[in-house]
């Protein structure tokens, strides 16, 4: 498997150079504790990590939690961090167990035990929040703690089950903390990460100071952050031109990031081959006027990416024709060797077989001040709208809102953005498209549930090639979702900021701790 690459434009490197010394890469002394403000559009969903599977969610997760993994910048494999040791017990990737690090303390003064991670994982099933990470542990079947051992009892051979405990939704919890049954409603967080937060203000900032107490796979203690949150790229881009921020990631507005330029003195500007991509979900319900395939069909046989990528995101996307991304192992062109270019004489001709009025009428949703999500669902709009083959109704909502509309079945189409969760291509189809997945659309493929289950057989993850390309064949004549870009990842930092390519490496991992004054 090939790691996502980075590129880094910035106009002073940090890491190489040509008369660049040692000495430069160290904060002054009164920098040291000079807080480093970095601002964002994304939004937490919950500050309990049974609640949420999101992005926002989770970058937060990654620096107040601890998982018994995680992951190194730009790694592949998942490396101990809560976990002093971890490993498959016998050969058929069924029994997995793990060893705490001795003197994991919780903000309350608790020592960590192996009864807070079984509590942990326990809790994030029973609970089973819609729009929580539940679906990820599907093969999750009973935790045994022993001490400071923990044992995960799998229903079936998953050689990706490491890969998930390393996310956000392996995050653990103090048991005294959390109601088992219920979500934690207040703002306040007890976890074990490299960060404690010291305030949260929704939907407006997130305080961090580094957590003196942390130990695990995080060697840098950190500088004390403040996370800023804007309603949409244009607030951010007029954050980050009033020098309100000194970072700014996901997302400035497309406009502003394809006039970045690199040989701009004030600022560094990183930009990644992320593992992000962006699908129209399409809701497969009988209830749904989407629900006969063929109507599915004919909507991504008009859907033209190049259109949509050059209008409203400037370039600053490329265009996706595959469930996985390009770089991760089993990238495919599925959806473009079925419906290589748009065409509604094909389009008429499915509808006309499936026997449905046209034009066919359904809701499109999206979530307000979420990048271009506004722009794109207009643009797509008139695509579909164009040859008087679909009628679309487009509606807004804030972001939770929008999470619960999808998630309780009442939209017919809604585009999702869908960040890695891990660096594998299982995280691209069992939580996108197996039965009970995330996307909440009712799909449900008997074929591609037990591909999803083959793929997860191999260690070796090279071997997973073969049932990769088939699921995504399967997907691309069922038509649950239709891949629209994969994102290329910038962040912007003020000149006198290092470490800012660590935000985003493809990992998932929101590294805050290797930001540094320069």
């Amino acid at each position: 498997m090939r790691s996502v690459r980075i590129r880094i434009l910035a106009t002073v490197l940090v890491l190489a150079g040509v008369g660049v010394g040692g000495w430069q890469l160290l904060p002054a002394k009164e920098n040291i504790n000079k807080t480093i403000t970095v601002g964002t559009t994304d939004a937490v969903t919950s500050l309990d990590p049974a609640g949420a599977y999101d992005a926002g969610s989770w970058a937060l997760f990654s620096s107040v939690f601890q998982s018994l993994l995680t992951f190194e910048p730009d790694g592949v494999e998942p490396v101990p961090d809560a976990a002093r040791s971890c490993e498959f017990v016998g050969s058929d990737l069924t029994t997995y167990r793990c060893t705490l690090r001795k003197d994991l303390t919780f903000p309350s003064g608790r020592t960590m035990t192996a009864e807070d991670v079984k509590y942990s994982f326990d809790r994030v099933k029973s609970i089973n929040s819609d729009v929580g990470p539940a679906p990820l542990l599907e093969t999750l079947r009973s935790v045994d703690a022993d001490g400071l051992t923990v044992t995960f009892h799998l229903s079936s051979a998953d050689a990706t089950f490491p890969f998930k405990v390393a996310t956000g939704a392996g995050s653990i919890v103090d048991h005294t903390k959390y109601p088992q049954d219920a979500l934690r409603t207040d703002f306040a967080v007890d976890g074990t990460g490299p960060y404690i937060l010291r305030r949260y203000t929704k939907d407006k900032d997130a305080v961090l100071a580094p957590n003196g107490h942390y130990k695990g796979a995080v060697k840098d203690s950190g500088r004390p952050i403040e996370l800023r949150y804007y309603g949409d790229p244009a607030a951010l881009e007029k954050g980050w031109k009033a020098k309100d921020v000194d970072v700014a990631t996901r997302q400035l507005p497309p406009s502003a990031l394809a006039g970045l330029a690199p040989s701009d003195p004030d600022q560094r500007v990183s930009e990644a081959d992320s593992a992000e991509t962006r699908n129209l979900v399409l809701n497969t319900g009988s209830h749904s006027p989407l629900h006969d395939r063929r109507v599915r069909q004919a909507i991504a046989t008009v859907i033209n990416r190049e259109e949509l990528i050059d209008k409203v995101y400037k370039g600053t996307t490329d265009p996706l024709y595959s469930l996985i991304p390009a770089g991760i192992t089993g990238h495919t062109t599925s959806f473009f060797d079925a419906y290589p270019k748009p065409d509604a004489g094909t389009a008429r001709t499915l509808l006309t077989a499936a026997g449905v009025h046209v034009p066919v009428h359904f809701t499109y949703g999206y979530a307000v001040g979420r990048g271009a999500a506004a722009e794109e669902a207009a643009e797509l709009k008139r695509q579909l709208e164009a040859g008087k083959l679909f009628k679309v109704d487009l509606k807004g909502y804030e972001w939770t809102v929008f999470q619960k509309r999808y998630a309780s079945g009442e939209l017919d189409a809604y585009a999702v953005g869908w960040v890695a969760d891990f660096p594998d291509p299982d995280t691209f189809t069992a939580p996108l498209v197996g039965t009970g997945n995330s996307m909440k659309n009712g799909y449900s493929s008997k074929a591609v549930d037990d591909l999803v289950l083959d793929s997860q057989r191999y260690s070796d993850r090279g071997r997973t090639a073969k049932d990769f390309k088939q699921i995504q064949q399967l997907v691309a004549q069922d038509v649950p979702l239709i891949p629209l870009w994969q994102r290329k990842e910038y962040v912007v930092s003020s000149e006198d900021v290092g470490g800012s390519r660590y935000l985003s490496d493809g990992t998932g991992v929101f590294r805050l701790w290797r930001l540094t004054w320069i």
